[in-house]
């Protein structure tokens, strides 16, 4: 049994975007010091954090120095080097461990673990080098994706190949590195489940959310979506298996492709909180992110049942195309929530904040809260 990192510890974050802002609220509420770690200054999460400390995640000491101040550290996002998480390991608990990251972050080493632990994916292919393309692409055929090996997110550094002669611009257009080959899936739609581990073994999930994108990036979310409840039922084991399977302390998504045939596809795996989760903060017993601060200071998890039915939706930074949105528009309905991220460039594509909205159900809900964004394009 691990011992319990009290309300008055130091809990430390590597990454200092808004995850670890919406983090810090949480721990903060309960008591605890938040200390924060990134290339950057005056970040989503610094703006709230005790401590904000500036440094190449690269820099070892530097990293070394930060986790000998606080009692345990975890991950707002997946793209920290294994160094520095392993770095950090000689002074303090890490939650989750080095080692999930080094999966998650490595499209690869993601697909080779899920398929070898049985769980769905879509056919792959590994792609180190250009000159495997093509006969990767034999292979599963197209249509086909092709897609970064690390580093993508909100569908960047990824290409749909529909013929082979298409094959070059695709390596060109995602910067002719190593490259997973996916075989396309036909889905109905997308979804995801948010889910914790404790360090007791113990399990916590919040359900199905079904999550609808506008150019590749998560434009709404809609937890408790209309469908089979064998199909909610077969998600949220496959992602209690997934975090057992990684040996996960903490919150991990799963994100899937439903099939027209009620068959579930892997997608991608995110070892922290996600996007999909936020409706959590406000319509939730614990949100996701206390959930993460509960999980990786070894106290039991908390309820996760909902309050009232919600729905969310992201803002990016194309609303400050013409200055700041005129906030009263959007809050003219008295039962959103805007949440900003404190993020001092907007760009067009860039997650800015979110809002989320109740309603008598999830698509009541998301007629609402896409009614309020809807208010703030017009007020422009």
């Amino acid at each position: 049994m691990s011992r319990p990192i009290l309300p008055g510890a130091t809990v430390g974050v590597l990454g200092s975007g808004q995850l670890g802002r919406m983090f810090a609220l949480a721990a903060r509420r309960m008591g605890y010091r938040v200390h924060t770690f990134s290339p950057g200054d005056d970040t989503p999460m610094g703006q709230v954090a005790d401590r904000e400390a500036v440094g190449d995640y690269e820099d070892l000491d530097a990293v070394a120095e930060f986790a000998s101040r606080v009692d345990v550290v975890t991950f707002e996002f997946e793209n920290v080097p294994f160094d520095a998480a392993r770095t950090a390991s000689e002074h303090v608990p890490v939650r989750p461990r080095g080692e999930v990251l080094h999966t998650a972050q490595h499209r690869q080493r993601e697909k080779d673990f899920l398929h070898g632990a049985g769980f769905p994916t879509a056919p792959f292919e590994h792609v180190p080098d250009r000159a495997t393309l093509d006969a990767a692409l034999e292979r599963l055929g197209t249509p086909a994706v092709l897609k970064t090996a690390g580093f993508g997110y909100d569908g960047k550094g990824q290409a749909v190949i529909h013929a082979p002669e298409e094959a070059e611009a695709a390596w060109q257009s995602i910067g002719a590195g190593e490259a997973v080959l996916e075989g396309f899936v036909d889905f109905e739609r997308e979804i995801s489940v948010v889910a914790a581990r404790g360090c007791d073994g113990d399990f916590a999930h919040y359900g199905v959310t079904e999550n609808r994108h506008r150019d590749h990036i998560l434009d709404v979310s809609i937890p408790d979506p209309d469908i089979d409840p064998k199909i909610t039922a077969n998600a949220i084991e496959i992602a209690h298996g997934v975090l057992e399977a990684l040996d996960v302390v903490g919150v991990l998504c799963v994100e899937f492709f439903l099939k027209h045939d009620g068959e579930l596809v892997v997608n991608e795996l995110a070892p922290r909180p996600h996007n999909s989760g936020h409706f959590s903060f406000d319509a939730c017993v614990t949100s996701q992110f206390e959930q993460q601060l509960r999980a990786v200071c070894a106290l039991p998890l908390g309820d996760t049942r909902r309050l009232r039915p919600s729905a969310m939706v992201n803002l990016l930074g194309d609303l400050w195309d013409h200055g700041m949105p005129d906030w009263r528009a959007a809050l003219a309905d008295p039962a959103l929530k805007l949440h900003l991220y404190g993020k001092s460039e907007a760009r067009p594509g860039r997650k800015m904040g979110h809002m989320t909205a109740f309603g008598d159900d999830g698509e009541d809900a998301a007629r609402r809260v896409i009614a309020a964004r809807d208010a703030l394009l017009a007020s422009r």
